[in-house]
């Protein structure tokens, strides 16, 4: 659609209103500011269409769920309460709400959210990433993959799905299955950064260093704002002993923190900060970066080493999306660094398995059982001669 077709389009819409106002009209005005990328006259729009027809649940569940993707919670609840007022079945509404719980740490609430959406809506892929992710919050692995395995086969070219499966199979540290989705990820998402930084975890791991050189250099070139991108090609080169292009990649990630510290909102991840300090102290970068606020929500974490394990289990990052898209609660990846000092190693996590281990039929008894049956064959033996 050019450009003079949607002028025409929001014209006529416009002039439709003038005449007879409508519940219909708005809402395709309001796509059509979505379309262009226009979100605050959307909501403009969609404000007016719920002061029209207050008890629409599907433009209530519009603005909530606008006001979602903007950050702005209060509003977004309460306008998705009133759609599940007057419709208490509303799958789009309950899924948004509980998505919104999902992001604060409510895995059991959300869950019991998503139960009812799944009588009215089995097959919905975002239903069962949010679901799958929930399981992975609460550090339930397994269900976690099958869970995001469905909503793959349900959406298979949808990226979010694709960017979950992989992190989940990073932290079961089964870095060839993290490869194989963060690489189909990064084919119908080529633009973000942290895709490739976090496909270049998986190559380091699988020690592929070459290749996930290249990916830090294309995380390095598409994300201008995440310093953590620099923080682990840091620690990639310092660990093969680049130790200028360490410290290059050290001042980047610099410059990036303090930009973002002009944010008074914003709360660095601890674990981030110690090892910002301890790759800072093995380059000898001095203490020009100061962190002064400790985080509250962990957000994405990333580190990468040649040989080191998962440290820590992972805290979820919500990446909520609606509107006919999937809504992904995302989560990071905690890799501790490796440092020639050996400052910061921590005891890496046994690895749970995939399935619950059973014994093999052929497994050796115990040695009561042994006697007993030498037992046997001595009496067996007797009564034949």
């Amino acid at each position: 659609m050019n450009s003079f077709c949607i002028y025409m389009a929001k014209d006529q819409l416009n002039d439709a209103l003038q005449l007879n106002r409508h519940d219909l009209t708005y809402m395709m005005l309001g796509k059509i500011h979505l379309l262009q990328g226009e979100t605050d006259k959307a909501i403009e729009v969609y404000k007016k269409a719920v002061e029209f027809s207050p008890e629409n649940t599907e433009l209530l569940t519009t603005l909530g769920l606008l006001y979602l993707q903007l950050g702005v919670y209060q509003k977004a609840f309460e306008h998705l309460g009133n759609a599940l007022t007057y419709d208490p079945t509303n799958y789009k509404a309950i899924l948004a709400a509980g998505s919104m719980m999902q992001t604060h740490g409510d895995f059991d609430v959300a869950l019991t959210k998503y139960r009812v959406v799944a009588y009215t809506m089995p097959e919905s892929p975002p239903l069962w990433n949010n679901i799958g992710m929930c399981f992975f919050g609460k550090k339930k692995y397994v269900a976690a993959i099958s869970c995001l395995k469905r909503a793959s086969y349900l959406a298979p070219f949808d990226w979010k799905i694709l960017y979950n499966l992989g992190l989940v199979h990073l932290t079961m540290q089964q870095y060839a299955s993290a490869f194989h989705f963060l690489n189909a990820a990064v084919n119908f998402q080529p633009r973000m950064g942290e895709l490739y930084m976090l496909l270049a975890v998986a190559l380091t791991n699988l020690e592929d260093v070459e290749n996930a050189k290249r990916s830090y250099e294309q995380a390095v070139a598409l994300d201008q704002c995440n310093p953590l991108v620099n923080l682990n090609y840091a620690v990639l080169l310092y660990n093969q002993g680049d130790k200028k292009g360490a410290l290059c990649q050290y001042h980047e990630m610099e410059k990036k923190v303090n930009a973002l510290k002009e944010d008074s909102t914003l709360d660095f991840d601890p674990e981030m900060v110690d090892v910002a300090q301890k790759v800072g102290a093995a380059l000898q970068a001095g203490e020009s970066l100061v962190w002064t606020k400790p985080v509250k929500d962990s957000k994405s974490k990333q580190r990468a080493a040649t040989s080191s394990k998962p440290s820590s289990t992972q805290q979820p990052l919500g990446s909520n999306q609606a509107l006919g898209q999937a809504m992904s609660s995302a989560a990071g990846y905690g890799k501790t660094m490796q440092l020639s000092t050996g400052a910061g190693a921590s005891a890496p996590l046994a690895k749970p398995p995939s399935l619950p281990l059973e014994p093999e039929p052929g497994s050796e008894a115990g040695p009561e059982e042994t006697q007993e049956r030498r037992k046997e064959k001595r009496k067996s033996r007797l009564t034949t001669e």
